[in-house]
């Protein structure tokens, strides 16, 4: 089974119960459960409950504990409104008899209004940055070992940075980062499966990016990195099997935690989805 189709596998829930579903995690070696793959399976859930032609439009969820990856997670939805126009769930995740994350999203039948967005950053297209085998060399060659060992697993998402200083280098840096990201084939034109990917690699590379200012990386032994919470808006249908732009930045850092907001644009410059999420960088302290 390829990376993609065991995303795929992953964010197929089983159905327990009205209202009641439960999700696994890839055997990848984790400590814990990768928190994009918590939001996707919970939005997952959220979905099962709500009729597809209402879409997500929003989510806000907050990281409790850190996910087993051995053992399965149990997602319950608690269906709060059905509305003329929204519909609202809450989904909490359940391990060992313990909230590990909750979730709360709004779904929206289609409507025509007022549109407008902000631009699109101008940076290199995808094609002329390096990918695949050519990344990996410039990223391993002489990078430290946990950044070796992120880039070396197979992963169902691809990515393209337009930077790589802040792998290759401890300088402080802008913290702002520019990254394209796919899925590595085409999922088909399912909506909710892709705004669940999307939700799933939305948590990939953001909270690094707080950490430039300070020459600094979420692989670094120096620092306790993890997501606290995690929000997204779906301003427009997506396919996650073309390009994306991933722009990232990171307005503040302080008290032990790290804000990060991001875009992600289609190459012909539509805003399809913004993110935000407050991570944990606190120092390690001496024992």
């Amino acid at each position: 089974m390829n990376s993609v189709d065991q995303l795929l596998a992953v964010l197929d829930l089983e159905r327990i119960e009205d209202d009641l579903y439960r999700g696994i995690s890839p055997d990848q070696g984790w400590q814990r459960v990768f928190g994009g793959q918590v939001v996707a399976q919970a939005l997952v859930a959220a979905q099962r409950t709500v009729p597809g032609e209402r879409p997500v439009h929003s989510l806000h969820g907050y990281f409790l504990r850190p996910g087993d990856p051995k053992r399965p997670i149990v997602y319950e939805v608690d269906r709060i409104r059905d509305g003329g126009s929204f519909t609202t769930r809450r989904v909490v995740a359940i391990q060992h008899g313990q909230a590990i994350f909750t979730l709360s999203a709004s779904f929206q039948k289609h409507e025509e209004g007022l549109a407008h967005q902000l631009p699109m950053p101008d940076v290199p297209r995808p094609d002329a940055l390096p990918g695949g085998e050519d990344l990996a060399r410039l990223l391993l060659d002489g990078a430290p070992e946990p950044v070796r060992r992120y880039w070396s697993r197979p992963r169902p998402i691809e990515f393209r940075p337009v930077l790589l200083d802040h792998y290759l280098t401890e300088k402080k840096l802008e913290p702002v980062q520019r990254i394209w990201v796919r899925a590595l084939r085409p999922i088909g034109d399912d909506a909710g499966l892709n705004a669940a990917v999307l939700a799933y690699l939305s948590d990939m590379t953001l909270l690094d990016t707080a950490l430039f200012a300070h020459g600094l990386s979420v692989f670094d032994r120096r620092i306790q990195a993890a997501s606290l919470d995690h929000s997204m808006w779906f301003h427009r249908p997506v396919d996650v099997g073309e390009w994306l732009l991933y722009a990232q930045d990171s307005p503040s850092s302080s008290g032990g935690r790290g804000l990060t907001r991001g875009s992600l644009f289609t190459e012909d410059g539509r805003l399809v989805a913004s993110v935000a999420q407050e991570g944990l960088i606190r120092p390690v302290r001496a024992s």
